[in-house]
């Protein structure tokens, strides 16, 4: 089962240092327990939300929507693309990555099994 792990921050609560060594190093650790157990197919993190695009599509109109955006209450900011057993595999591996993070960081996943497998 493929899995896709959104990763959401909420900007106002994001470290504005980021993420320091100690939690660069247990997340290499953990992406290379991941690899190393065939789970993680892919992962990243993604550049800032200032610099993205929104297209809307709403009765068949398209607008189109440089960043900076206005305020939201979260974002975006990573993924990470699973290979398991089972979605409850996958909600653990998920789990795991948050634990990673500490109490500094207001972050959530969501974990959604993709549609339509290879």
């Amino acid at each position: 089962m493929r899995h896709m792990v959104l990763i959401r921050l909420d900007p106002a609560t994001v470290p504005d240092s980021g993420p320091d060594e100690q939690l660069m190093a247990e997340m290499n650790t953990l992406i290379e327990e991941m690899t190393k157990a065939g789970v993680l197919l892919d992962t990243n993190g993604l550049r800032p939300v200032e610099e993205g695009t929104r297209i809307r599509q709403t009765g068949g109109v398209q607008t189109v929507l440089d960043g900076p955006f206005t305020e939201s209450k979260e974002f975006i900011g990573g993924y990470c693309l699973l290979q398991t057993r089972s979605s409850e595999e996958a909600v653990e591996w998920a789990s795991r990555f948050l634990r990673v993070h500490g109490p500094e960081w207001d972050i959530e996943v969501e974990v959604r099994q993709l549609a339509v497998e290879d």
